[in-house]
């Protein structure tokens, strides 16, 4: 109220009355201010305040957060794009890190992105697994890229062998391409050629199931495959493994449709320690164009390991990683 010097004396009497009524008014509630505003000595400008402050809206990313993850998960507040990665992503690998942090053993995984080159891993990366059947794919890589460039010629025979290695990882197919193609001599380019760095034979016995290697190892291979294959070779491998019997529809498969993803499955009992125990790994691709590699393994403590276990773990990993739901629905069927 502003009082005005010379005005009449009963106009400075009313509006002093006024001024006091005001007052008391503010005192006990009453007045103009809404209780979602600032408290007095608030340095908040007038007109803003109780005004919520603009959340940052998170990166577009394939699929959705997973069910139930929370906001700080998925990134939805203050999230940066981190490592190559947008928010979206950030939250699943949240959810994967809580998923293999619970599980007993030794269990590694890895994700790349073969447009950005971005590379996230978690777990036991660089502990050596038995490759079981994983392997098959760097025995078929070698052989497709041999007969193309004119080193062998692939027969019918040799061909339904491949084409069963893919759909339902027949080990007899398998001791065919072996022994035929080189047996152990081809071993020496999976790592010099296909980054298969830590892949070794385990023990004194040569042969293309008695071989460990890491996930890194794994994605490395898949990565190899998908960019450094002839057109037609790499379109054959695409869709074989995107079109696996239904002994193979765990790990990367879990996916989902929608990401059209393909992948090769080994699962095995091994000896560790004195104690036969399960091991499961998966590697394969997702995404449009088969952006991103997965590659993930699984060596089981024994007393607490099955297919079972492995094949719905790996699979719950793919499932959050691209937003499908949990727990993923497989088949498993041990042959």
């Amino acid at each position: 109220m502003i009082l005005r010097f010379g005005a009449p004396a009963q106009v400075r009497v009313v509006a002093v009355l006024v001024g006091v009524l005001l007052a008391v008014l503010s005192l006990t509630g009453c007045g103009g201010r809404g209780g979602g505003e600032a408290a007095a000595g608030s340095s908040t400008p007038t007109g803003t305040r109780g005004a919520p402050s603009p959340i940052p809206e998170p990166d577009a990313g394939l699929g959705r957060a997973p069910a139930g993850a929370s906001a700080s998960a998925t990134g939805s507040a203050g999230c940066r794009p981190a490592n190559g990665w947008d928010c979206a992503w950030q939250g699943r690998f949240t959810a994967v890190s809580a998923l293999v942090d619970k599980k007993p053993g030794q269990l590694g995984v890895e994700v790349r992105d073969r447009r950005t080159g971005a590379v996230f891993r978690i777990g036991a990366t660089d502990h050596r697994y038995w490759t079981g059947s994983t392997i098959k794919l760097a025995m078929i890589t070698t052989v497709l890229e041999r007969a193309r460039s004119g080193q062998v010629t692939l027969s019918d025979a040799d061909r339904r062998n491949i084409a069963d290695m893919l759909s339902f990882s027949s080990d007899d197919a398998a001791d065919e391409i072996w022994t035929k193609y080189g047996r152990d001599g081809m071993v020496a380019g999976f790592g010099s050629k296909y980054g298969m760095s830590k892949l070794a034979f385990a023990g004194s016995a040569r042969y293309w199931g008695f071989m460990k290697c890491t996930p890194t190892d794994l994605a490395a291979l898949m990565t190899y495959a998908l960019g450094k294959l002839g057109p037609e070779d790499r379109s054959y491998l695409v869709g074989a493994m995107r079109q696996t019997d239904s002994i193979q529809h765990w790990g990367v498969w879990a996916a989902g449709a929608a990401q059209r993803p393909g992948n090769k499955n080994g699962w095995s009992v091994e000896r560790d320690g004195g104690r036969d125990h399960w091991l499961t790994s998966s590697v394969g691709f997702a995404g449009p164009d088969e952006r991103y590699v997965v590659a993930m393994m699984y060596d089981m403590p024994p007393g607490k390991d099955s297919l079972n276990l492995g094949a719905q773990t790996l699979s719950d990993i793919a499932a959050l990683l691209f937003g499908a739901k949990t727990p993923a629905q497989i088949v498993v069927r041990p042959s």
